[in-house]
């Protein structure tokens, strides 16, 4: 229990984590078709729970079914199914561990058979098009996601996580690579951090005091004109003044041809240096997702000060209940697999179906092949597109 992996952490708003241990979001494309949880992807959070995480963030949960990241996500809307969405809490809530949804808007990214994409502003780049949001339009976004935060505490999540990494919506207007407006929202920082803010600030008000809020912040874009560390670093800080509990540190977008970083192959943790610098700017609990492994290095991470939660993802997704395997000083670290190719798109396509495979309790022989998983993968949002156009569009 050295660095203090099993010790529970208290937020600012009251709730308390039972352990360091976190499953970050991933889009795991296990939703309805109609922006509803499924009893699939309820016995996949279950598994996460009953393996001891302290929290599970489920990752791109739509605040709108009209600019979403993929036909599999959940929508929670003024529609929305909310006696699903209490299942899911409740099984995911297990254990004592906590779920939260990650609230977000896909913006310029969002899934082209399903939406009309749109961002900061209008572009027009091979493999990227998108329109300019207008003013009324942003200034609308601040309630949405305030209403969808409100719907995930009357279904009974502890908390939320708003989105603002990855190259997706609130992302997109923390970078100017994405975002060159010259209004109020574009410019320096300090403007386009605005909607960030607005948006924390209409969720507070919506939920009260002692729900937790968490914020997704990219360390950078890994882009060239993109958000970069020293801009990084100043949000951090406006996000110390503000009410959020938890920031979640990442990077990368999800920019046609960009490698995430999760695919590069490289010794994580990867963002630990970014890190330092913002526990210098801000008191909130930090969080640190991105090429964690081991359990050493979790250790370390911990034990540095810099570090109040490690976010893992695809290390639970090889081995659910590895919380509970480090309790009992077993698995160090799990299995990871070894691709002889790695396709655009292929290894994210993997996980993402490795997910379907524990939620529906299959056993796989073997090591499914990377190209069998994209087609799968594929198929499964052509034909949930197919229902999400029937019914929200």
């Amino acid at each position: 229990m050295a660095a203090g992996v099993f010790e529970g952490l208290r937020l600012p708003c009251g709730l308390v984590l039972k352990n360091r241990i976190a499953k970050s979001a991933m889009s795991d494309s296990l939703g309805d078709g109609r922006g509803a949880p499924t009893a699939e992807q309820g016995r996949l959070y279950a598994r996460w729970a009953e393996g001891g995480l302290g929290l599970a963030v489920i990752g791109e949960v739509q605040v709108s079914p009209h600019y979403a990241e993929k036909p599999g996500n959940l929508v929670l809307n003024a529609g929305a199914d909310l006696a699903a969405f209490r299942a899911l809490a409740r099984q995911g809530g297990g254990n004592g561990a906590q779920i939260w949804p990650q609230l977000g808007h896909a913006g310029a990214l969002a899934y082209g058979p399903i939406s009309a994409p749109v961002g900061p502003s209008a572009l027009d780049l091979p493999g990227l098009r998108c329109g300019e949001m207008g003013a009324a339009e942003i200034a609308a976004l601040p309630a949405e996601f305030a209403a969808s935060a409100a719907r995930s505490q009357e279904a009974g999540f502890g908390g939320v996580q708003i989105h603002a990494a990855h190259g997706f919506l609130l992302s997109q207007f923390l970078s100017p690579l994405f975002n060159k407006r010259v209004d109020g929202y574009g410019g320096p920082i300090e403007n386009r951090m605005r909607l960030l803010l607005e948006v924390i600030e209409a969720v507070r008000g919506a939920v009260g005091p002692a729900f937790a809020i968490g914020v997704k912040l990219n360390s950078s874009d890994q882009l060239e004109g993109g958000l970069a560390e020293a801009e990084a670093l100043q949000v951090i800080a406006a996000l110390d003044r503000s009410s959020v509990d938890l920031i979640d540190i990442s990077g990368g977008t999800y920019f046609p041809g960009a490698k995430a970083a999760s695919d590069s192959g490289g010794r994580g943790p990867y963002f630990m240096g970014f890190a330092r610098q913002a526990r210098r700017r801000t008191s909130k609990p930090l969080m640190l997702t991105g090429g964690f492994k081991t359990r050493a290095q979790a250790e370390e991470a911990l034990a540095s000060g810099v570090v109040d939660v490690v976010g893992m993802a695809r290390a639970l997704v090889l081995a659910p209940d590895l919380p509970e395997q480090w309790r009992a000083g077993r698995m160090p670290a799990p299995e990871f697999p070894r691709f002889a190719e790695t396709p655009e798109g292929g290894v994210t396509a993997w996980y993402t179906m490795r997910m379907s495979d524990l939620a529906e309790e299959r056993a796989p022989e073997g090591a499914r092949d990377i190209g069998d998983a994209m087609r799968d993968y594929a198929a499964r949002d052509a034909a949930r597109a197919e229902i999400w156009r029937r019914h929200f569009l």
